[in-house]
């Protein structure tokens, strides 16, 4: 009898097992389908921002209502002065919005002037093995700066968080390794006194330097799409964990 017991406490135990596994797995595989058609649906809203003419950059009042959400890659046109100030570096390995950029390297982050004094940073484009030659981003950015107003045509993009991962920023070296303009700004003394620095960053499509350093370039939608597979994933655990379940109970009921 106390046998008995033990073996339907023993099955209980596993079934319940068996069912708040299944129910965990089963779950973690919906959501990476919603995630999935959440995915799909921020890759066809950013393609529709990309693909649309550029506009007028948002006047400075209207700075503080931009969101990502509405307004991350909008592209803009707009005419403002390269600075007379230091540029900042941000590392890169590559690019997940730029087919055409490898790294090694780094991007040209620096400030700009608009007619009213507001600092718009640009992130002017890529400079290539940029960690072991400082000097080629200094000339690269040295021959923006020509005091001269510029027609700028770009995407607005807004700063980064860093990971815990991250390395912290070398300010003496002027080297990030977070897109973090707000933060480069306050370092480097890019602000006028008195005149707002713009919330977001520009990602430059054009123009191109002469010189083509630093490179910038038109962006693409390349976010990875893997949630289908890791659906598949936990439905398989979910449905493998009922077969081992099976396999024990019939072992339970031969014994």
């Amino acid at each position: 009898m106390t046998g008995v017991i033990a073996r339907r406490r023993a099955v209980s135990g596993f079934a319940i097992f068996t069912l708040v596994m299944v129910a965990v797995f089963t779950g973690l595989g919906i959501w990476q389908l919603q995630r999935r058609v959440e995915k799909h649906a921020l890759i066809a809203i950013l393609n529709e921002r990309l693909a649309v003419p550029p506009g007028a950059l948002p006047a400075p009042s209207q700075w503080n209502a931009l969101t990502p959400a509405k307004d991350e890659f909008r592209r803009v046109s707009f005419t403002a002065t390269y600075a007379p100030l230091p540029d900042a570096m941000v590392y890169s390995a590559g690019s997940a919005v730029r087919a055409d950029i490898s790294g090694p390297g780094t991007w040209a982050f620096l400030p700009t002037r608009l007619q009213g004094g507001e600092t718009i940073v640009v992130n002017a484009g890529f400079v290539q093995n940029t960690m072991q030659d400082r000097g080629q981003q200094d000339r690269a950015a040295g021959r923006l700066v020509t005091g001269d107003p510029a027609t700028l045509t770009g995407y607005i993009r807004f700063p980064e968080s860093a990971g815990t991962l991250t390395p912290p920023e070398n300010t003496a070296k002027r080297l990030w390794f977070t897109r973090d303009h707000l933060a480069m700004a306050h370092a480097l003394g890019w602000s006028e006194e008195g005149k707002a620095v713009a919330p977001f960053y520009i990602d430059l499509e054009q123009p191109v330097p002469e010189s083509g350093i630093p490179k910038p370039g038109p962006l693409t939608v390349r976010l990875k799409d893997d949630h289908l597979q890791y659906a598949i994933t936990w439905f398989t655990l979910a449905f493998a964990v009922v077969i081992a379940f099976g396999v024990w109970w019939r072992g339970q009921r031969r014994a």
